[in-house]
């Protein structure tokens, strides 16, 4: 089987023009502390280029305003804008929005709604939307099969009630995509369902936005928040179920496989910046007698650092590539292995880079605290680090069989062997 990860050199440009955009124009907007309005005044000029490249909303097919480059290409691309944490929002496909868009795009395509299509679809993706994913409850984290929330249908209608947390942009949100228990007497894979809610919908109580590792500081109505939100007795349209009833959890997983692709190249490119920083620092500080870059354990971490993160590529491309070609659903091992492993590997280049600056690098002088922070996080949330290790571990081992002699029992073996070789065996001591 061969893999491909070639892209062709029309596309290699616009990945130098991506490169060169982030470093110019995006980078040093990192340092300003502009509230929501003026960043999203400030990066408006730099989305509109981006339009004009071909770059917007990259994520989805061209019939829905995207480029359909598909996950190799996208995990390319991620791999730049990720430098920033301002580059998915330059180039329209930050979270949770990116992901909201395919997993509607998925159920439009499905069940052929266009009112949904051109009610919150489209004004998504061209930016004039912004949306939360309300699914993680305080009692069904990295356990949704656990989620309490209720959808109950009254007439033309659903009536909402629950209690969500850590949804992402919920405070900014003009909508929000509630998952939630739609027939109670199945279980939780067939009985859950997604349902469109406005943000404005009587009942929808924004409580807060949950302070963060990566957002310490108490704030409300900023974009990165993680909201939590109270629905009582919200009532809604029953045109607002998104796709059919009962395929919350195939819609899930519809919209974070891909997701992770982009995560994770996104990790990917943050890993770089660190490095790269690590580098730095080590061919320019000098003290005990040599430059950092002369001493073992910064060799050490320099090496280490550097095959992890080629490690991480390939296993990222790789399982891009696999969706490419054969489907999200195949590549589920693939998907799960590049989640914890590339978390891993952003934490532990960023840790080394900020030793290699010590004082320096626990301060807010570099970005390098703010990427730890997120770095943290990135262990936790799309599901923590153990759960993918179970679906990997789980699914590797349905290939094999119990056997109460080892396969590879050489005893065994040799009497096999003896039986197969007799007449070679027989052969061999006539002639002796």
């Amino acid at each position: 089987m061969g893999w491909d990860f070639s892209t062709e050199p029309e596309f290699e440009e616009k990945l130098a023009w991506m490169r060169e955009l982030m470093k110019e124009e995006i980078f040093p907007l990192e340092t300003l502390e502009l509230d929501q309005a003026h960043l999203e005044r400030a990066v408006e000029p730099l989305q509109e280029e981006v339009r004009r490249q071909g770059l917007w909303a990259a994520h989805l097919p061209p019939g829905l305003g995207g480029g359909g480059f598909g996950q190799v290409k996208l995990g390319l691309m991620h791999e730049i804008l990720g430098q920033s944490h301002l580059g998915p929002l330059v180039f329209g496909n930050n979270p949770p929005d990116s992901g909201n868009a395919e997993l509607l795009a998925v159920a439009v395509a499905e069940t052929g709604d266009d009112e949904q299509r051109e009610r919150w679809l489209v004004p998504l993706l061209a930016g004039e939307l912004r949306s939360g994913f309300s699914m993680t409850e305080p009692g069904a984290g990295a356990d949704p099969t656990l989620i309490a929330t209720t959808a109950v249908r009254d007439g033309d209608e659903w009536v909402i009630n629950g209690h969500k947390w850590f949804t992402s942009n919920g405070s900014i949100a003009d909508f929000l995509i509630v998952m939630a228990v739609t027939n109670p007497e199945v279980d939780a894979y067939h009985g859950c369902s997604m349902i469109l809610v406005p943000a404005s919908t009587p009942g929808v109580e924004i409580v807060r936005d949950v302070p963060t590792m990566a957002h310490p500081v108490v704030h409300f109505g900023q974009y990165g928040g993680h909201a939590e939100i109270r629905y009582t007795d919200v009532r809604v349209p029953a045109k607002n179920l998104i796709g059919t009833e009962g395929s919350g959890f195939r819609l899930a997983q519809d919209r974070l496989g891909p997701g992770r692709i982009h995560h994770c190249m996104r990790w990917l490119g943050q890993s770089q910046r660190a490095f790269d920083m690590l580098c730095e620092r080590a061919v320019s500080r000098y003290l005990h007698g040599s430059y950092l870059a002369q001493k073992q354990t910064v060799q050490n971490w320099v090496a280490d650092s550097l095959a992890e993160m080629t490690a991480a590529r390939l296993l990222t491309l790789y399982a891009a590539w696999k969706i490419d070609t054969v489907g999200a659903a195949a590549a589920r091992v693939e998907i799960a292995m590049i989640k914890y492993y590339g978390a891993g590997v952003l934490y532990n280049v960023v840790d080394r880079a900020i030793q290699v600056h010590g004082a320096l690098g626990f301060s807010t002088d570099l970005p390098l605290e703010a990427m730890y922070r997120f770095a943290r996080a990135a262990r936790i949330y799309d599901g923590p680090d153990e759960v993918h290790r179970i679906t990997v571990a789980r699914r590797t081992l349905r290939e094999y069989e119990p056997v109460e002699v080892p396969t590879e029992h050489i005893p065994t073996r040799r009497e096999a062997a003896r039986q197969r070789f007799a007449d070679l065996l027989d052969a061999a001591t006539s002639n002796d």
